[in-house]
Order: structure tokens, then sequence, then C-alpha cells
């Protein structure tokens, strides 16, 4: 008599340990990078600095600190320019006050961490999604630091301008992306229902 394979619902402690220590890793170079732009990429405003986040009349955002000139990391390539983004996605609240952005936001992102954890504890998907989880949790993590200390999302990766124009962004950006298209390598690799083997009928005796 034949028998089929149980079900596996939870993930190993080693995968949860592995998954958990990459979290951390990511999560603190993704921090570290920002600070590291900010102390280094910009400096402190002399006098009063703008209100935070608000747009002027000519629809610039001003900049809590200054910019200082941008630096070749790749040249002709890439450059390491201070930027910082209030997270305003298609314009949508970008009138809002910081703080409700704020919330908007974090509520977003808590929901995405948590659907996307739940998914890993059930082994929702194989070793790409494994992967794509630590990725995609420290962005998403790094940037809801970056919103309550500061109220805006450091960034500093610029494409070079000669070669197109493209947002400015940072290390979490690059985590999402790439968990995102680890994301759809497992989706891409995994097995539709047509596809998936029968459970096995037992045999008659």
């Amino acid at each position: 008599m034949s028998t089929t394979t149980p079900l596996k619902l939870r993930q190993s402690p080693r995968a949860i340990a592995v998954m958990l220590t990459c979290l951390a890793v990511y999560t603190a170079l993704d921090l570290w990078s920002k600070d590291w732009a900010m102390q280094n990429l910009s400096r402190e405003r002399v006098g009063e600095k703008p209100a935070l986040c608000i747009p002027s009349e000519h629809g610039y955002t001003p900049f809590q600190r200054l910019p200082l000139p941008p630096r070749p990391f790749i040249e002709g390539v890439l450059n390491l320019h201070y930027a910082e983004n209030c997270g305003a996605a298609f314009s949508m609240l970008r009138t809002a006050p910081p703080m409700v952005r704020g919330l908007v936001f974090g509520v977003a992102n808590f929901v995405a961490l948590i659907a996307l954890f739940v998914m890993f504890f059930r082994v929702a998907g194989g070793p790409a999604f494994a992967a794509a989880v630590p990725l995609i949790a420290s962005g998403a993590i790094g940037n809801i630091s970056d919103r309550v200390r500061h109220g805006f999302v450091v960034d500093f990766f610029q494409v070079d301008p000669k070669l197109f124009s493209y947002p400015v962004f940072n290390v979490a950006d690059i985590a999402i992306a790439i968990g995102v298209g680890l994301l759809v390598i497992d989706n891409l690799r995994r097995p539709t229902t047509a596809q998936q083997p029968q459970s096995a009928t037992p045999a008659k005796v």
C-alpha cells in the first residue's frame, strides 16, 4: 500500500534562524548606509528649518538638510547624492500632515509584512521565496524606521543624469527590488494545478 507525504505546514528552526539573521544584517546595512549618507552627503541648515515635507507654492519640497555636491560612485553610471523622500505616491497625501502620511504608509507596510511572514512560516513558496522574505522585510523596516526617526526617507543613489533620469534610491529600495524579482522567479517556477502530481490512490489488496 502506497502512502502520501504529509503536507509541511511550518518552517524548520534552521530556516527561521537563517531568515532572521539575514533580516538583521540587511536592516543594519540599510540603516547604517542612510546614517552615513546624512553625515557625509549633506549638512545641517543654518537657522530655522523649513516645514517638514510641506511643498512650497512652486510645488518644491525643501529638504531638512542641505545636499553636498554629488560624488561619483561608479564613474559615469552611479553617483552618491543626498535626497529626502517624503513618500507621496503619485501625489497622493502630498499635502497631508507628516503624521498622517506616516500612519498610512506604516499600516500598509505592517499589513504587508505580516502577510509575508505568515506565508514564510507556512512554507508557501520555494527557495527563491524564502530568500525574498528578509530582503523585502528589511527594506520595508528600514524605510519605516526613517519615517519614524526623520519624517522622511533618506535616499542617496543617483543614476548619472547623463544616462537617463531616474529617482534617487537607497539600499532598502535595492533590497525590495531584488526581493520582488525573486518572488516573480518563485511564482514562475511553481507548478500550476494542472502540472501538480495527483495524490496517490491506495492500491487495492
